[in-house]
């Protein structure tokens, strides 16, 4: 045996040309080392054909990808765009946001350059996504990289529940969203993300017009950036907000403020002018036309508000991590809590409840909103309360 391994290391061909990339191996194939592992391509007899072969893996094998299944079947290119023309066509009925779809959108752009776009759905492993996950986990925290995770398991689910593939994906344990107890230690080292009252109180009197206006609804109705975007003049009713979430569609009934219903009364009289027909109603339209929180026709977010509310935070020289205009909406949570009335709380926020309880119940009495709100109010402005107290008496 060793005589024949000599024999066949004596008899090794020459390249057939400078440039050919592949070196012939003592066990009688063409190959190339690559990341420090050497790969064979096929038989000194055929070069050409190893070659190819090399041309068909060199981009998996480079970037550290198991290379594809050379067979018939679905592609990971061909899954995704199948799954976002389903999307697409969601979108277009309003089914879908455009910013849940570039969300789609991005997640699948990050699949086909994690497995390359001509390998074969069939022949990704428990081991792929164990590597994919580690490659996402390098850029994100532990909610962002949840989110993206499950979204491309929605992908994937997509393949086996249109029968493009034959059984389910196996991810492995690899490829799981991280635990609820790393979301909270998570959750706790980034600290509260909510203002106390006299920090909100100077938030509130530094704060110009419509930005004002904005903040009061943050804290009176539980709005986050999106909500203030999408908020029409003919929701407001006196001293009533009809409005449903735009992003769960569920009606909400808010009682506003004095303060609050002023502010809006004004900034429904000073209303900019729009550029685009869909925005006829939309209530808060900035200098150049547009809603100050939206997103372009290709998904991308454009959160004015945010930004002028991050500005006013840093002139006032508040400065804590992961605190924005969305902590407003964590605020009131948090105070309206108080309230012990929970029911009426998520109401008033707009949150979905999948509860037997929800599915019965048909209303929630005014007094009920109207005490939730009140219990804010008098957090945030307790002198304004006792002045009200002493007056009635």
């Amino acid at each position: 045996m060793a005589d024949s391994t000599k024999s066949r290391s004596k008899s090794k061909p020459a390249k057939p040309h400078p440039e050919f990339p592949l070196y012939a191996h003592a066990t009688g194939r063409w190959a190339k080392k690559v990341r420090g592992k050497a790969h064979y391509f096929g038989p000194w007899s055929d070069p050409q054909a190893a070659l190819q072969k090399w041309l068909d893996q060199k981009d998996d094998l480079l970037a550290g990808r198991t290379p594809r299944v050379i067979t018939d079947g679905l592609t990971v290119r061909e899954l995704c765009n199948r799954f976002l023309t389903s999307k697409r066509l969601l979108l277009d009925n309003s089914e879908l946001t455009a910013r849940t779809f570039r969300d789609y959108y991005d997640s699948c752009s990050r699949i086909v350059n994690q497995f390359s776009a001509n390998r074969v759905v069939d022949d990704l492993a428990a081991d792929d996504f164990e590597s994919f996950r580690s490659t996402l986990a390098r850029t994100r925290g532990p909610v962002a990289l949840g989110n993206e995770i499950q979204r491309v398991r929605s992908v994937f689910k997509y393949a086996y529940d249109q029968a493009l593939i034959d059984k389910p994906i196996r991810y492995g344990q690899g490829f799981k969203k991280p635990s609820r107890k790393v979301l909270r230690i998570a959750r706790n080292g980034n600290g509260q993300r909510m203002f106390e009252a006299e920090e909100l109180r100077s938030i509130i009197d530094a704060a110009n017009e419509p930005l004002r206006t904005m903040i009061l609804l943050g804290i009176n109705a539980g709005f986050g950036q999106s909500d203030v975007g999408a908020l029409t003049v003919d929701a407001v009713d006196g001293d009533w907000l009809i409005f449903p979430r735009p992003k769960t569609g569920v009606e909400r009934r808010i009682p506003l403020w004095k303060e609050t219903a002023a502010a809006l009364s004004v900034a429904i009289e000073s209303r900019k002018a729009h550029k685009d027909d869909a925005d006829q109603k939309i209530l808060f339209i900035t200098k150049y036309g547009r809603r100050w929180s939206r997103t372009t026709q290709s998904g991308a977010p454009v959160d004015a508000v945010g930004q002028e509310f991050t500005k006013l935070l840093r002139r006032l020289e508040i400065k804590r991590e992961k605190i924005g205009f969305y902590a407003l909406r964590h605020t009131f949570a948090t105070i309206a809590g108080e309230s012990r009335d929970q029911v009426a709380v998520n109401a008033i926020m707009g949150h979905v409840d999948n509860s037997m309880a929800g599915a019965y119940r048909e209303r929630i009495s005014d007094s009920r909103l109207i005490a939730v709100t009140a219990v804010v109010r008098a957090w945030l402005f307790p002198e304004h309360n006792e002045h009200e107290d002493g007056g009635e008496e």
